[in-house]
Parts: C-alpha cells; sequence; structure tokens
C-alpha cells in the first residue's frame, strides 16, 4: 500500500484532470458537486449507524468510496483556487489546538455515555 502526502494527492488530481478531465469544472460547479457527494455520505451514514434502512439499490454504496469523492472534489476546489491544502491544514490545526486544547476535555457531555 502506498501513502500519499496532501501535496502528491493534490499534484495527482491535477494531472487526472489535465489528462481525462479536460478542465477543471467552476468552482460553483464544484461546490455543487462537493454537496451532492456529502450528501451520499450522509445517506450512507444514516443508513449504517442510525435508524433509517437502505434501499435495495443503496446496498452497494461504500463509505470509503464515497468519502474519497469528498476528497477528489475538495482537492478540485483548493487546486483551482491556488490553496496548498497541507499548509491550510497544519495553520488550521494549529489555530483549533491554541482555541480548543483545555476545552473539550472540560466539557462534561462528552464525559456522559450515551445511554440508548
Amino acid at each position: 500500500m502506498t501513502y500519499l502526502t496532501i501535496k502528491d494527492a493534490q499534484q495527482k488530481v491535477d494531472q487526472w484532470i489535465e489528462m481525462y478531465g479536460v478542465r477543471y469544472f467552476s468552482e460553483l460547479t464544484n461546490m455543487a458537486i462537493l454537496t451532492e457527494e456529502v450528501g451520499e455520505v450522509a445517506r450512507i451514514i444514516s443508513r449504517t449507524y442510525g435508524e433509517q434502512s437502505f434501499k435495495k439499490k443503496e446496498k452497494d454504496k461504500k463509505l470509503a468510496d464515497e468519502l474519497a469523492d469528498v476528497l477528489f472534489v475538495l482537492i478540485c476546489l483548493a487546486n483551482q483556487t491556488g490553496i496548498d491544502l497541507s499548509d491550510a491544514f497544519e495553520k488550521n490545526m494549529d489555530k483549533k489546538t491554541k482555541r480548543d486544547k483545555g476545552r473539550h476535555k472540560k466539557n462534561e457531555k462528552l464525559r456522559l455515555k450515551k445511554s440508548k
């Protein structure tokens, strides 16, 4: 199994678009596609972990595949808007750490076990 860095993934998507996709869809179109893909993830999660049941035609849908679709479109948006996701992620983790380093540990709601 090979592991990609975020930078590698961004380059791989860019190369794929060049080779097979002709060009990136517009940012607005990609935002709509991202929303669709997140909806597909939500559908699988609601049926796997929630109370809804799968329809026959949905049984073959895989969460991993749908999450990968979300990642692909997210990378497309980053590439076409000039965002280095590695850098953005590191900055975001630093922000979250500074802001939330003690917040969640003090949250009693997180310490309580869910009752069914």
